[in-house]
């Protein structure tokens, strides 16, 4: 059975500033990104996320609790899944494609809309980067440095904490509807390709080496 999480209402607009037990996010339900694929390396951070909703947007953190953290890629859209990373995918509505966020500990963005998740030698078979102008949109606390290199080889508790406006996933999915009571489908994911101890875990078990599998995504509740 793929697991499920109810995405609450927010009695107050996150604020991005990293308080993983402050006012807002402290009673949320935890999730855990802790199914880790057996092509990892030994090491299996402890990586948990909470997710919110209110009338602009979506809302998540990541609390991760690593080491051998590294972060070099800065431009938006680089291939940061190749450092320290926490992932979002989201399938608001069945046969409209996906949108992934991917973001490493140092806040830098990488979003497509992926509509053909099959791979090719350039990417997706259908798929399309977003522009800045989208991508500066989303908002991203992170409470690491946007480069760390060398890399951090000791225990090191990392936050990042993001906003996806609605706006945003209506433009390229289409209508979002009601959205209390709504159920859309999803993925997180945490990752460190190019870490000295790489490694690749998700919420709901992806059953390739490959996060790009909507069969995978498990299901995500706006409670009203």
């Amino acid at each position: 059975m793929p697991p499920t999480y109810a995405v609450r209402k927010a009695r107050k607009r996150p604020e991005l500033n990293g308080k993983w037990n402050g006012p807002v996010w402290g009673a949320v339900e935890t999730l855990g990104v802790a199914s880790f694929r057996p092509e990892s390396s030994d090491h299996r951070p402890m990586v948990q996320a909470r997710l919110l909703y209110n009338a602009d947007g979506v809302y998540g953190i990541f609390r991760v609790q690593d080491k051998y953290v590294r972060c070099v890629h800065t431009d938006y859209q680089s291939y940061v899944s190749k450092d320290s990373c926490v992932e979002f995918f989201v399938q608001p509505k069945p046969g409209r494609g996906y949108l992934n966020f991917e973001m490493n500990c140092g806040g830098t963005l990488l979003l497509y809309h992926i509509t053909d998740h099959e791979r090719t030698a350039t990417g997706f078979k259908e798929y399309r980067p977003l522009p800045w102008d989208d991508g500066r949109t989303i908002a991203i606390y992170h409470s690491l440095p946007r480069v760390v290199e060398p890399e951090i080889t000791v225990d090191t508790e990392w936050v990042l904490e993001f906003a996806i406006p609605f706006a945003l996933l209506a433009k390229h999915i289409g209508d979002l509807g009601e959205i209390p009571g709504a159920t859309w489908r999803a993925n997180l994911f945490k990752c460190g390709d190019e870490t000295s101890h790489p490694h690749w875990a998700s919420w709901s078990p992806v059953d390739e080496l490959n996060f790009h599998l909507p069969r995978c995504f498990a299901p995500i509740t706006f409670a009203p």
